[in-house]
């Protein structure tokens, strides 16, 4: 262990087995478990902040009280914290939550994960109110002396009655576009009234001279009530803040804050960007939204939570298109096609840290970088190993997030039964991000289950998308035999919702734990854990069947319509599909083939065909010949440039074609390129080639 490690039965309201505990964790002599750690016990702590060690206290509801007295006692080391009790020892069989608490205070002594680049915000103070007259107006009137406001009435504002002192600018308008982040909005505007608030001065003219009274003190005309006349306009004279003939125009402008009080958001993504917010009608609502954007000026960091890796992207090839998972699931829109550079663009600044995208990935081109799927397997091997060491069975892992599956869990502990005490609680920023690499790499390290608790704040999409990853790698798992029901997502928002799934689960029996580590790419994760599953395999197999859209697979080729025109190997990303250099052969690795289907789009014979698998055999690994012909040689020269087949079907096609009707010009086509040019010179009415 790297910590001290403090504990503290909550004044004896747990059962802290400090033996057991010590002894899973190879500590020595078991650590004294105090009973009121944060009140009559406090010298304890003292003195652990004094011995200069790096600590780790089984607490969390008094971290805050921890943390400050370790900073004025100037602690040399660390401090972190980990909650045992309404994780582990307020449960129903909290008595036997010893192997459980190993688990986790060996999960949280594991190494912070290393640094990641990351992402800056520079938010002014330039806040834009878009919404009705009437609610857009008095928020801008108090939010003025903090903010530098302008007011986009979306209504036309009518009955809105502007402010007499011109503080802020104020338009009207339908808004057609709105993008970007926090610090960086970007909108667009339709202007449709004949009166431009920007050029009214509010003299109040057009109001006295319109006999329909369709103009009032919000300075809009009312369409349904305006004859036509024009005498405002005349009244307007040389302000000409009035223009019927103005053509709806478009105007834009950018802004570092976005409160958008529209009925319905006009940004409708689940994901909202930073800096953007959309209270809607509700008074309660808007104030807290108001409160919460005086905090948003100045410059703010996140981490940039992903890697992207072009080079072996599936999404396009020649623009066309193959796999398009990660914009599917992208709940913030952070993710777009660029087809003419057959990539995506990532915009971290929308990113919000889901991990959704490399959840998707079939190819291990998006990855997960905070935390990386290495540093998260870590924890999870050193919690599995310390449940065991501590005398546990067929553990669990529970995944849940850090905001209301945390508190759904500690509801849990306070109100309900607690968790089970095989289920260890593994804290993730997104339940997004776990894949089939996290999910099938848990079992491999010795879990008998994986549940994932979606507490309610995720995006239906997510949802989807790891069902289908829960789906593939449960095919997988009946391939080889093993029980099912190993891998569970399960929708909780509620106490008595979530103490109903977690306590009716059954377990199966857990694996014999593998000893390699779970490693950032992807495919190099599931070769090792694919092949720690069938050598603990109920049954002996050697290739899984397995539906439509997995990831892995071989290609078929129509050897009659193939010409071995070698487009697929050019479209490949991931160099499952290559030619042979001495002869013409196309050949395919099955290992790295991911079944996006770009070289079935690309080729022009239609000659292939996907078939997802999982083999399982060393010739996955190896390059076999899928399609091989006879070698044409040029008829001038002798040298092989093209295929048999490929050069009767060229004669077929073009033999009628008033090209080649000249003596001899169909005979080019059975000619190298060199020699193609040699012949056309000599054959040309420009003379012989000598003669140039």
């Amino acid at each position: 262990m790297r910590h001290k490690i403090l504990l503290c039965d909550c004044n004896r309201t747990m059962q802290i087995d400090a033996k057991a505990i010590a002894g899973a964790l190879d500590i020595g002599n078991p650590p004294r478990v105090q009973s009121e750690l944060c009140r009559r016990h406090l010298a304890a702590f003292d003195a652990a902040v004094n011995s200069g060690d790096d600590l780790l206290v089984a607490c969390t509801q008094e971290a805050p009280l921890f943390a400050e007295l370790h900073a004025e006692l100037k602690g040399k080391g660390a401090i972190q914290f980990v909650n045992v009790r309404e994780t582990a020892g307020w449960s129903a069989v909290g008595r036997q939550a010893a192997p459980k608490m190993a688990a986790l205070l060996a999960a949280a002594d594991v190494a912070a994960p290393e640094p990641v680049p990351v992402v800056t915000y520079e938010a002014g103070v330039e806040l834009l109110i878009i919404g009705p007259g009437a609610a857009a107006l008095a928020w801008a009137e108090r939010l003025a002396e903090q903010l530098s406001v302008t007011v986009l009435l979306s209504d036309d504002g009518r009955g809105a009655e502007l402010p007499v002192a011109r503080r802020y600018p104020v338009v009207s308008g339908r808004v057609t576009t709105l993008t970007g982040y926090l610090g960086a909005f970007a909108v667009s505007w339709q202007q449709r009234n004949p009166i431009d608030l920007e050029a009214c001065t509010r003299c109040g003219a057009c109001i006295e001279a319109c006999p329909e009274q369709a103009i009032d003190f919000s300075y809009q005309i009312d369409a349904k009530k305006c004859a036509g006349h024009r005498k405002c306009v005349a009244a307007c004279g040389t302000v000409q803040a009035i223009d019927f003939a103005r053509a709806d125009d478009i105007r834009q402008d950018r802004f570092d804050l976005v409160l958008d009080l529209s009925a319905e958001p006009l940004i409708r993504q689940h994901g909202l960007p930073q800096g953007y917010l959309a209270p809607g009608r509700d008074p309660l609502e808007q104030a807290l939204a108001a409160g919460r954007l005086t905090q948003l000026t100045g410059t703010f960091e996140k981490p940039k939570f992903f890697l992207y890796k072009e080079k072996i992207c599936a999404h396009a090839r020649s623009e066309i298109i193959g796999c398009t998972q990660c914009i599917d699931v992208c709940s913030t829109s952070a993710i777009s096609s660029v087809p003419r550079e057959n990539r995506v663009a990532i915009e971290p600044h929308l990113c919000m840290g889901c991990g959704g995208c490399a959840t998707v990935c079939p190819s291990g081109a998006m990855t997960y970088a905070y935390p990386r799927v290495a540093d998260v397997g870590l924890r999870l091997k050193a919690a599995l190993k310390a449940y065991a060491a501590a005398g546990g069975r067929n553990p669990r892992l529970l995944f849940h997030n850090n905001t209301d599956g945390r508190e759904l869990i500690a509801r849990l502990g306070r109100q309900g039964k607690g968790l089970p005490a095989d289920m260890i609680p593994i804290e993730v920023l997104h339940v997004a991000a776990i894949g089939i690499d996290l999910l099938l790499g848990s079992l491999a390290l010795g879990a008998a289950q994986v549940v994932i608790l979606a507490a309610g704040s995720e995006a239906p999409g997510y949802a989807e998308a790891t069902g289908r990853q829960i789906a593939l790698a449960e095919e997988i798992l009946r391939g080889f035999g093993h029980d099912a029901g190993r891998l569970q997502w399960q929708a909780a928002a509620s106490l008595q919702r979530a103490e109903q799934v977690l306590w009716k689960l059954v377990t199966p029996p857990a694996l014999p734990a593998a000893a390699f580590n779970l490693t950032n790419d992807k495919r190099s994760t599931l070769d090792f854990v694919f092949d720690h599953l069938r050598r603990h395999a109920p049954k002996s197999v050697d290739v899984i069947s397995l539906q439509g859209g997995a990831p892995f697979g071989e290609i078929a080729v129509n050897a009659g319509r193939c010409t071995l025109c070698m487009a697929c190997v050019g479209a490949c990303p991931e160099g499952a599909l290559l030619d042979a250099k001495e002869t013409p052969a196309l050949r395919f690795i099955e290992q790295n083939c991911v079944q996006c289907g770009l070289c079935v789009r690309t080729c022009p014979e239609r000659a292939l065909e996907l078939r997802p698998r999982l083999l399982l055999t060393p010739q996955a690994k190896a390059a076999r010949t899928l399609n091989e012909a006879q070698a044409f040689a040029c008829i001038k020269c002798g040298k092989p440039f093209g295929t048999k087949q490929m050069v009767d079907n060229m004669l077929g096609k073009l033999g009628k074609h008033s090209m080649f009707a000249e003596a001899g010009a169909l005979d080019r086509i059975k000619m190298c390129a060199d020699c193609r040019v040699i012949d056309l010179l000599q054959t040309s009415r420009h003379g012989n080639i000598h003669d140039l």
